[in-house]
């Protein structure tokens, strides 16, 4: 049977809370929003998180515009949400590109833009194409934000441990 270990769970509805739970239950709390890495690693055991911080009310994170000369997409912008998008056709087709092959309607309808940089693959179409463009991240932590770019071989770490320019 695959279950996962016990865990806390919290749903934040803003990024401040979201960082105030990952600093009340410290470094082995996780954020979660599609889940599609996380929860099968969980059942297996292989992760074993002592919270999970649910992120999908965290309506500032869920965007795709265009600010000046660039292309902002929100960490929680569903990939299907990324698919459709005429800002994205017009401007970098290589993301529609890219989740034209990802996986199939239900991780498209659930999945994020953000688990699946998280996750950094190099073999998973959608990093492969922020990395592409040369594109950057920004993540943010207790001490501010910072840009970072998106690597085309090597892992992203997910929690910054003190600074969020840690990438």
């Amino acid at each position: 049977m695959q279950v996962p270990a016990a865990f806390e769970y919290a749903k934040a509805t803003s990024v401040g809370q979201t960082l105030e739970l990952l600093a009340k239950w410290g470094e082995d709390a996780r954020v979660i929003a599609g889940g599609h890495s996380l929860i099968p690693m969980m059942k297996l055991r292989l992760a074993r998180p002592t919270a999970l911080i649910d992120i999908n009310d965290v309506a500032e994170l869920a965007y795709i515009r265009v600010e000046g000369a660039e292309l902002r997409i929100g960490a929680l912008t569903r990939h299907a949400d990324l698919l459709d998008s005429p800002l994205v056709e017009e401007h970098y087709r290589i993301f529609a590109d890219a989740e034209r092959v990802i996986a199939d309607p239900l991780v498209r309808n659930r999945g994020t833009v953000g688990g699946s940089l998280c996750q950094a693959d190099p073999a998973e179409d959608l990093s492969a194409a922020f990395a592409a463009v040369d594109a950057s991240v920004v993540i943010q932590g207790a001490r501010g934000r910072a840009p970072c770019r998106c690597p085309s071989s090597t892992s992203v770490r997910t929690r910054p441990s003190s600074s969020p320019a840690s990438c």
